[in-house]
């Protein structure tokens, strides 16, 4: 698991076009501009950059350093002056994966950062050379994973507000800004900072249930299947069935289908009847060139359209040791949370992150995990000879076209709010009461 850091900034003059969605008023006008600073959890590595009020961000960079590694040998004034020139001597993002002579460093892994120096030297080029901004001018918006610890607000607030002297800052959790950003759906009458997130990238899922803004840390659960495993699932199937396929690119080609052509299916047994009565109306034609002797070589591709997302729902078709469905676990992560809660978070199923974007997921979803609640519903008239007979239980699952970039979307909704500045913390709060500040912040959100 791998921490990822935005970065957004807010400019006034483009806000015009995106008044109805944001609603923000007249206090808008002669303030400063906002900067977005948003840390995610995730395997992905990446650094998503941009400005509040945008839907996307403008950048998206690798969340790596390359540093000159040199033997300390010589004057000890000559490495002296080595090292002032080394300190400047860096790359971030895709330069420094392009530095073969350079050591490459990834200052967070699994969630945690583990070189703080590192992370300031990346956050410096991020802001000064990728958004040419001065932080000085700017508030900032971070997010963080959901058990994120107290040490580490503290860490970041000293060099935001220390190194960068930066008069803002607000450190929000990920999956509250995707609530956040459902309430762009039509499926959404009431906005609420109560539901369960469903966070799946490229590699790691996450089920992060949320009630009234807050995290609650003790029912989080974890999936390993995500976008990649779909990938490498989609690429197996191709090797045993395709001959054409370079090996060197049969990731790369796998990858693309999956973007392409896949899709969620309602019953995988009907599905394959349906490809086996109509192959030429259901398969569909795949076309690469070799990257080597520049040659196209063609591929038809037809249970791979829905047996890849299906690991979702049959994890065990390429993960032996998990076996669960997703709704299976969010139905359990329900289940784990206080019983005042369960019917709205069953209510508000939000979907975030790329590998949530297939074609009907959602309606999947949401009709697996009816059936696990009727069925309970079920059992417990049985054993109650019928005497009693439960409410019934609204499920909904939450799909809009934000969720590939729903957190970023939620913090650049939020901070584009007047409510935003009430809520940071600020420089003056910082020198009088330390770092120790940032380890809680106040829940905002619901927009007037």
């Amino acid at each position: 698991m791998v921490v990822v850091f935005f970065f957004c900034w807010t400019i006034l003059t483009k806000f015009t076009a995106s008044r109805a969605i944001f609603g923000y008023s007249s206090f808008w006008k002669g303030k400063i501009c906002i900067f977005l600073l948003s840390v995610e959890c995730g395997l992905a590595q990446y650094t998503k950059l941009g400005y509040a009020g945008n839907t996307e961000p403008q950048f998206i960079i690798p969340s790596c350093i390359a540093i000159r590694e040199s033997a300390k040998v010589g004057d000890q004034a000559q490495r002296r002056v080595m090292k002032g020139v080394d300190d400047l001597d860096f790359f971030i993002g895709d330069e420094a994966i392009d530095k073969p002579t350079y050591a490459t460093k990834w200052p967070i892994r699994h969630g945690i950062v583990e070189d703080w120096d590192l992370m300031e030297r990346f956050m410096e080029q991020v802001i000064f050379k990728y958004l040419r901004a001065e932080p000085e001018d700017h508030y900032f918006l971070m997010t963080e994973p959901p058990l994120n610890t107290p040490e580490n607000r503290e860490y970041l607030a000293e060099i935001m507000f220390e190194s960068f002297n930066i008069p803002g800052l607000y450190i929000a959790v990920q999956a509250v800004l995707a609530l956040a950003a459902s309430w762009t759906s039509r499926q959404v009458g009431e906005r609420t900072l109560t539901g369960i997130v469903i966070d799946s990238g490229d590699g790691v899922t996450h089920v992060i249930p949320v009630a009234e803004g807050y995290v609650i840390g003790s029912c989080i659960k974890h999936i390993p299947i995500a976008g990649r495993d779909i990938t490498y699932f989609i690429q197996q199937l191709l090797r045993e069935r395709e001959v054409g396929i370079p090996p060197e690119q049969s990731l790369e080609t796998a990858k693309a289908i999956k973007e392409k052509y896949c899709y969620i299916c309602p019953d995988i047994v009907k599905e394959f009847a349906k490809y086996d009565g109509d192959p030429r109306k259901w398969i569909k034609q795949y076309t690469g060139i070799n990257a080597i002797n520049k040659t196209k070589f063609v591929i038809d591709v037809g249970y791979e359209r829905f047996l890849g997302p299906e690991i979702f729902f049959h994890p065990e078709f390429a993960n032996p040791d998990f076996m669960e469905s997703i709704s299976d676990v969010v139905d359990e992560v329900i289940q784990n949370c206080p019983i005042d809660v369960r019917r709205p978070l069953y209510k508000n199923v939000v979907l975030s992150g790329g590998s949530t974007m297939f074609r009907d997921f959602g309606r999947r979803l949401q009709r697996d995990l009816k059936r696990v609640v009727d069925a309970r519903l079920r059992l417990s008239e049985e054993l109650s000879g019928g005497r009693i007979k439960p409410k019934p239980v609204e499920v909904q699952v939450i799909t809009h076209h934000m969720q590939r970039y729903a957190v970023w979307f939620g913090g650049s909704m939020l901070a584009s709010t007047p409510e935003f500045f009430q809520v940071c913390h600020t420089k003056k709060d910082y020198e009088e009461y330390g770092p120790s500040i940032c380890r809680h912040n106040p829940v905002f959100g619901v927009m007037s």
